[in-house]
């Protein structure tokens, strides 16, 4: 738990001091990457409040489901079909639903 903490402390600090820009144009993959990212988190969250959680899954589902959402959003744009709306239906409302089951966790706790 304390490397956890130290890790989002170091990464904060660097976001601070090192600060991160890209092209507006990439506004869509990086938001809709982000939302992928934070329903793995918040997976990660509730696999280890449940004692099941493995790094491996958490690293790979991590990374994969932000380079999904990334790549499903790309292809859409050059089709000019919005296909971002399945990941941010897919990813959004699996992290809502993973909030609450964190949340009832924690309640019953």
């Amino acid at each position: 738990m304390i490397l956890a903490i130290i890790g989002i402390l170091i990464g904060v600090l660097i976001g601070f001091y090192i600060p991160v820009t890209y092209s507006t144009s990439y506004s869509l993959y990086v938001s809709v990457a982000i939302l992928a990212c934070l329903d793995s988190v918040f997976g990660g969250i509730r696999a280890n409040l449940e004692q099941k959680f493995d790094s491996r899954i958490f690293v790979t589902g991590f990374f994969g489901n932000a380079i999904l959402a990334a790549l499903l959003a790309y292809i859409g744009d050059r089709l000019g079909v919005p296909l971002y709306y399945a990941a941010i239906f897919a990813f959004g409302s699996r992290l809502f639903q993973n909030f609450a089951i964190i949340r009832r966790i924690l309640i019953n706790r």
